[in-house]
């Protein structure tokens, strides 16, 4: 256990930091990172599409000066995608370059390492984001178990790395399936919901420049009913700050403010059968005076 990790000390320090990082992180978050930093126990994030949990997890790397090597799960990743694999046009042409006498067609030149490898080779300057691994199958998860159990792979051409510390890992989760509770006991673990609308709006002044207070909780208002409605994919906090930075472009351009959410709303609902529902009576949900 360490209580100092890049400068940081406590989960205060990590707040701030992540603050300085454009990401308003809630206490509990900053705890859950700090905690699982100084553990050096993997992190787990869970919540709903685009309450953050990426951004989270760059935030973190960005923080700690650590470079963000990610690991989009998806359904049929396999070990070779996440870990390593060979080079095979390179050894076949290394074969027919050698005339006589013998090559080493598993040297390092060879070995293309996937996000794993890069991590466990990296421990130090690197961060781990596993993204998404509701999305893979059950064996994956398995797998990456035992990953980050040990921290070590066997590469039956050349042997077993190990790494020499525990690198930081964080996994994100959309909870479209529950993950084994054996990965869940590997990790320190915090769901991130939307965030309450006061700090939605100082979200998006932060990452909105141009955007005055009078807009930014007009359109958090709007967003927090919309995402009240059964839509099959309600905005995230992302389409929120996208959503008030169009509308604000289009009403320094002389757009009507009602107007100017109006023709920006593909800016917030990406989904055609939620724009059908919400058509009939969308001026229930779009902002009427901002400024």
């Amino acid at each position: 256990m360490q209580s100092n990790i890049a400068g940081i000390t406590s989960p205060e320090t990590l707040g701030a930091a992540l603050r300085d990082a454009q990401y308003i992180a809630a206490p509990a978050l900053a705890t859950a990172s700090y905690l699982a930093l100084a553990l050096a126990k993997p992190l787990l994030l869970e919540g709903a599409p685009g309450v953050g949990k990426t951004e989270a997890a760059k935030a973190l790397g960005g923080v700690l000066g650590r470079q963000v090597i990610r690991l989009q799960c998806y359904e049929g990743i396999d070990a070779a995608a996440a870990l390593y694999e060979w080079n095979y046009p390179r050894q076949m042409l290394s074969l027919r370059q050698v005339e006589a006498g013998e090559t080493n067609l598993y040297g390092p030149d060879f070995l293309l390492e996937r996000p794993l490898l890069t991590a466990l080779r990296n421990p130090a300057t690197t961060l781990l984001l596993i993204d998404e691994i509701d999305r893979a199958d059950q064996e994956f998860e398995a797998f990456l178990l035992e990953f980050l159990s040990d921290f070590t792979i066997s590469i039956p051409e050349t042997g077993t790395e190990r790494a020499t510390r525990p690198p930081v890992v964080v996994l994100t989760s959309n909870r479209t399936r529950d993950l084994h509770e054996a990965l869940r006991r590997r990790c320190v673990y915090h769901w991130i919901d939307y965030p309450d609308p006061a700090l939605e709006a100082q979200i998006v002044q932060m990452r909105a420049s141009a955007v005055v207070e009078a807009t930014a909780q007009a359109v958090v208002a709007s967003v927090g009913l919309m995402r009240a409605e059964p839509l099959a994919k309600p905005p995230g906090v992302a389409e929120t700050v996208e959503w008030a930075e169009a509308a604000t472009l289009l009403n320094l351009q002389g757009a009507a403010w009602p107007e100017a959410f109006r023709r920006s709303i593909g800016v917030a609902i990406k989904d055609h059968d939620d724009l059908d529902y919400l058509e009939p009576h969308l001026e229930t949900f779009l902002p009427g005076a901002a400024a």
